[in-house]
């Protein structure tokens, strides 16, 4: 990599900022965490700077308040959280720069921790704001982005304020997703074949993806929503299913590029399809050029099912980013379900990114099969596409 990890760093006694990302889900009526996964996956970057002696200051943005403060998008309950599975107290201040934060840092103990608060409180933060990244890297003595998630974003706390300190690097998280993740990018021979999995609503979030995984795969299996426009390509009727008109033509393009590199692009060949996209509602498995016009397709058949498992069983590395159907309302999840099933039961290297696609093996039970889960769902995917992610540029040599 040309970017430091952490551990290359002298971080004793210094003034160690660590950009991570806490944006976790809230239950809505207790306005506790639901999940605190992204909280733990920091966990070693965090505990390591406190080891080493550092005093640590935490940031993260938390939902979109828009540039304003919005009380329900308070890292509050996040700092509680961390205290907890840190097992030690957690300065948390009212903002993320100004007077009473600079005073908090520098009465900051050595193997003390400060979270700020919510970084998008502010607008300047969405905006790269050069005077706030000032503010904020005035400081620390040392900067780690850690936060992948929102690597592929501009913002003054991933991209600006690296450029004002000259101490950093990236912790053991981001470390772990470049390491991953490049290895997609990179597969040799013997990590032959290379599957992809795409699903998930719409084919414009991943044209790009698609581009680029046709120059590295063997093959390619399309899924939920996108696959429809890609049937629309082919004259083929989808009925009331997810479709985006405008991206016909493109979808005509991939097809036409995928056959002349002799790559595979698997489309289903049966749907479960229903009048509408509601619980207890009336299903039936129809072949692939009989969805009635009056009924929309929201998972792959079994037949569709079976053809894909073949393909995944062959893999020795696969990349699976969005789900297969309408994953979140049963029974329109079971064609999401049997692919995390057979990535787990492959042995092959998976790397899996998306919420849709990550809650589906953590549903069924594999997620400790899977290679590497990865925490950023855009970030991976443009990362895939091959796009240089600007929190991870600005920490280049």
């Amino acid at each position: 990599m040309a970017v430091k990890v952490i551990n290359e760093l002298e971080l004793t006694g210094k003034r160690v900022f660590i950009r991570v990302d806490f944006n976790v889900p809230k239950d809505k009526k207790t306005g506790q965490i639901s999940d605190d996964t992204r909280i733990r996956e920091a966990l070693p970057t965090i505990r390591f700077a406190l080891e080493k002696q550092a005093k640590v200051i935490l940031a993260s943005h938390f939902g979109r308040p828009q540039g304003k403060v919005v009380p329900e998008m308070s890292l509050l309950p996040v700092a509680q959280k961390l205290s907890e599975l840190l097992a030690q107290d957690v300065v948390f201040p009212d903002d993320c720069i100004g007077d009473g934060v600079r005073k908090n840092v520098q009465d900051l103990g050595v193997g003390g921790v400060i979270l700020l608060e919510n970084l998008r409180f502010h607008p300047e933060e969405e905006k790269n704001d050069p005077a706030f990244a000032q503010k904020l890297a005035e400081l620390c003595d040392v900067y780690i982005n850690d936060a992948f998630g929102t690597a592929h974003r501009a913002h003054a706390s991933t991209a600006g304020m690296a450029a004002l300190v000259q101490e950093k690097a990236v912790g053991f998280l981001m470390q772990k997703e470049i390491q991953f993740l490049s290895k997609l990018l990179n597969v040799s021979e013997e990590e032959r074949p290379f599957v992809a999995i795409l699903g998930g609503a719409k084919i414009s979030d991943k044209i790009g993806v698609v581009e680029n995984l046709l120059n590295k795969v063997d093959c390619l299996l399309v899924c939920g929503g996108m696959a429809y426009t890609f049937l629309k390509a082919q004259n083929i009727e989808v009925g009331k299913s997810l479709l985006e008109t405008d991206k016909v033509p493109t979808a005509q393009k991939l097809l036409k590029r995928a056959k002349t590199k002799k790559i595979p692009l698997l489309l289903p060949e049966d749907h479960v399809v229903a009048p509408a996209l509601e619980k207890g509602v009336k299903t039936q498995v129809v072949g692939l050029k009989k969805i009635p016009a009056d009924q929309m397709a929201l998972d792959i058949g079994p037949a569709t099912i079976a053809r894909y498992v073949k393909e995944i069983k062959k893999a020795k590395t696969i990349f699976w980013n969005g789900p297969a159907g309408a994953f979140e309302i049963p029974p329109f999840d079971q064609g999401t379900l049997a692919i995390a099933q057979a990535v787990a039961a492959s042995g092959a290297m998976s790397v899996i990114g998306g919420g849709d696609s990550v809650a589906a093996v953590h549903k069924a039970g594999v997620a400790d099969k899977i290679t590497h889960i990865s925490t950023g769902g855009g970030a991976s995917l443009e990362f895939v596409e091959g796009i240089k992610l600007p929190g991870i540029a600005a920490l280049e040599e």
